[in-house]
């Protein structure tokens, strides 16, 4: 159907009348978007099949990776760019009088995730797929994602992210695949056929997974994957007695409902426990029972499965496959358990004690009560074990799966998965030396290193075409392919040609985002200005405030001193901030508050604005980022795992302004200190500073004028009428003990943001550091470190 432009005319036409009844002119460009992406899908899905062919003819090993959210973004024009057919479709459709731009317009970001952790399973999926290897996806397919965010009198609120309403032409259900996953009830011993005691759970509710597939299409290779998203609906069985008809369609419906739900109450955890016992049931089961149509047997199950679980969320798939093993199958512990060792590889994203997941024991016992028991039993054994070598007691305790009234899920993973791995150098020996310091004695080998990387296709072949056009023009399209190509950039990093087109090039791809920010925010912005940009989650180890502050501090300045200059400078934000961290919250409304007061203000506009980007997701980022100036990554030092939008800025050639923390070490190893900007308190630093209890914002207010007046503003009404509306955050900072370093930092932070302004001035010095990071780039492409989770954890072969 896409063979050339008159043919996909000619399918495209047909197929068009046969479901809307209408000419292509005559239709909406909804419903012409709606008959391409199922056509991209179906020509997808014949590949996707001839995968399948080779995976079952030849026996290859295949990975499940199993993750609570995949942010995916829009699929259609990377889905055509992969497949090699864009061209044709974007000429056929321009001959049909259909502009494609605008049709792709009509597709919506998929709510299937939020923030670096989503993105990243993405990005994975695809180089998985682009190096031709057989891995596929496990998800939620959530009705309405984490939320819509609407910015409304000053303040963030939260609405559903209605991403389903027109439907989702590059999915299909599949109720013939579902299978049923079975809440509460009773774990019961009965004695089988041949004498043995087994174990069962009666009188649970059972919920239908309905799978639907969506194609996971490699870069010019003909390998198509699968992410299987899991609905929830009603099952066809006869309600226990505890459980009323419209409770249980209620407690279905909040399955799928949103990511996230709201940690904050008891009601929120238990949905969130319930969730993730729903994605890793529905997966194992469908994946069993695929198996055993094959083998009819599960020793060999290591041999064709490995199961990534990306972070704490999907971790009880390891009690889960124990428990089919044993109570579906009839096998023994020892054998079961045995499988699962070999099987599981889990990846930690964090050292914030607060995301290092825990359950109370009760809930799971009362919400799971089989996979309770045997995670009773795995700890049991493992606390023999440890009994038996010897361990300290301090070791021990701190290594206990089930603590205090607790399930610490981390140590469950780290007991039983042959894999460990953090995702940048700086966190991983964190993860060794404190997080799981005690775990690492125990299991060295399990522990290695995969530094996080993006898919370059992505992020910027498609999202910044006239730059990667500019590239290609200079060394050739090997690096599409081979990424570590864009070193040969290097030898033009002193042709001023070059680098006057790299300038020119970012004034075009700002005038795009000046007419997103006028459309969405009514606010005009300077071409010629800086652009400074910081887009992530919203949370304090983040330090979007040590952003704000700075901003705050500059504004005074220049209402202070009539003489004050400087190059006008455009700081841009998008963030979301979870509806239940209300501090988070106050930190958006205090953005919101400084960007008005600055933006109506001529004596200070003519030098900054400030924007704040209104429901940042993937398609947006696919602006701003190519538009961007500054890569902000200011986390304090020790607190990012790794972070992946330093990654998306660096290739477009943003400049990263940070702190040496997660893979903003390995940035500056690889661009040099000249072509970065890094300041701020080192990790070791910190944890002096921390250990000595040496440090008390009050000595810093009380000692430095310009850092009290800036404070002394959070709630003397310069940025609104109410003191007492930032009062929360005034209060955050110097009543608990600055937690992120943010006043220590502040200085060190201003001198920085000075010397990007020097550097800038120097327009060709500042085009060759662009180009110097968008050379060294390659080294973080997700292909590299999907190669390196290959070649160390889960040795696949290629589909050929």
């Amino acid at each position: 159907m896409f063979k050339n432009k008159e043919t996909f005319k000619r399918e495209f036409t047909d197929r068009i009348i046969e479901k809307y009844g209408r000419d292509p002119k005559d239709c909406h460009l909804l419903e012409c978007y709606d008959i391409l992406g199922t056509m991209v899908r179906d020509y997808a899905n014949v590949d996707s099949k001839h995968c399948k062919d080779i995976v079952n003819e030849k026996g290859k090993k295949q990975l499940i990776y199993f993750s609570m959210e995949f942010l995916i973004g829009r699929l259609l024009t990377s889905n055509l760019v992969n497949l090699g057919i864009y061209g044709v479709v974007k000429d056929g459709l321009s001959d049909l009088g259909i502009d494609f731009n605008k049709l792709e317009e009509e597709e919506s970001d998929a709510g299937l995730g939020n923030g670096g952790l989503g993105r990243l399973a993405a990005c994975f999926l695809d180089s998985i797929a682009s190096l031709g290897y057989p891995g596929h996806g496990n998800c939620i397919r959530y009705d309405y994602g984490f939320f819509r965010q609407r910015i409304i009198n000053g303040h963030q609120e939260e609405v559903p992210d209605q991403w389903l309403l027109n439907g989702n032409p590059w999915e299909i259900r599949k109720p013939k695949h579902s299978v049923e996953v079975k809440f509460y009830g009773n774990a019961e011993t009965y004695q089988d056929a041949e004498g043995h005691f087994r174990s069962r759970t009666v009188n649970a509710l059972s919920v239908l997974a309905i799978p639907y597939d969506v194609p996971i299409v490699g870069y010019g290779n003909k390998v198509t994957n699968t992410l299987r998203l899991w609905s929830a609906e009603p099952a066809d069985e006869q309600l226990p007695n505890t459980h009323d008809f419209a409770g249980y369609l209620s407690f279905v419906k909040d399955l799928t409902h949103g990511l996230y739900p709201d940690d904050s109450t008891e009601q929120g955890r238990l949905l969130r426990l319930r969730q993730q016992y729903f994605l890793v049931s529905a997966g194992m089961q469908s994946m069993l029972r695929a198996h055993y149509r094959r083998f009819h047997d599960f020793h060999n199950l290591p041999e064709h499965y490995v199961f990534q679980l990306n972070d704490t969320h999907p971790i009880m798939a390891i009690p889960e496959l124990m428990r089919l093993l044993m109570d579906e199958h009839n096998y023994g512990w020892d054998e079961a358990y045995e499988i699962c060792q070999k099987c599981f590889a889990f990846t930690n994203h964090t050292v914030m004690a607060e995301a290092l997941e825990k359950w109370p024991c009760h809930y799971v016992a009362n919400l799971c009560p089989r996979i309770y028991m045997i995670i009773e039993e795995i700890n049991r054994r493992i606390l023999i074990k440890m009994r038996a070598d010897n361990l300290p007691e301090s070791v021990i305790q701190n290594s206990l799966i089930i603590k205090d009234g607790n399930i610490n899920m981390c140590q469950l993973a780290i007991h039983v998965a042959f894999s460990v791995n953090g995702v940048a150098s700086l966190h991983t020996n964190i993860l060794k030396k404190e997080t799981f310091k005690d775990l690492y004695y125990q299991y060295p080998e399990k522990f290695n290193n995969k530094t996080n990387g993006i898919t370059h296709r992505r992020w910027f072949l498609a999202s910044n075409p006239r730059l990667s056009g500019l590239v290609t023009s200079l060394i050739g399209d090997s690096w599409i392919k081979h990424p570590d190509d864009l070193k040969n950039l290097l030898k033009y990093q002193d042709d001023k040609k070059v680098l006057k087109e790299i300038l020119k090039i970012k004034t075009e791809n700002k005038q795009k985002l000046i007419e997103l920010v006028k459309k969405e925010n009514g606010i005009e912005l300077n071409p010629d200005s800086i652009f400074d940009t910081q887009i992530k989650r919203l949370h304090a180890y983040k330090r979007q405030l040590l952003n704000v502050f700075q901003i705050i501090s500059l504004y005074q300045k220049i209402k202070m001193d009539k003489s004050f200059t400087m190059h006008p400078r455009t700081f841009i934000f998008g963030a979301k901030a979870a509806p239940s961290y209300v501090y988070a919250k106050k930190i958006i409304e205090l953005i919101l508050a400084v960007a008005d007061k600055i933006n109506n203000d001529l004596e200070v506009n003519k030098f900054m604005k400030v924007v704040f980007i209104e429901n940042y997701g993937v398609s947006k980022a696919e602006i701003i980022i190519p538009a961007s100036d500054i890569s902000e990554q200011i986390s304090t030092a020790g607190k990012e795992a790794s972070g992946t939008s330093n990654m998306k800025f660096m290739i477009n050639g943003a400049i990263t302004l940070g702190t040496l923390d997660g893979a903003n070490i390995e940035i500056s190893e690889l661009v040099g200190k000249d072509n970065c900007v890094i300041f701020g308190l080192k990790e070791d630093e910190i944890n002096t500073i921390r250990y000595n209890n040496s440090y008390n914002p009050w000595d810093i207010y009380n000692a430095d004028p310009t850092i009290k007046k800036v404070m002394d503003s959070l709630v003397d009404g310069t940025f609104a009428d109410d003191y007492e509306k930032f009062r929360m955050i005034f209060n955050e900072v110097m009543y608990h003990n600055d937690e992120y370093f943010i006043l220590a930092d502040f200085h060190n932070y201003d001198q920085a943001r000075f010397e990007t302004e020097k550097l800038y001035s120097n327009k060709l010095r500042w085009a060759k550091m662009c180009l110097i990071n968008i050379a060294n780039s390659g080294y973080f492409s997700s292909d590299r470190t999907i190669e390196e989770y290959n070649r160390d954890i889960w040795h696949m072969s290629k589909i050929k």
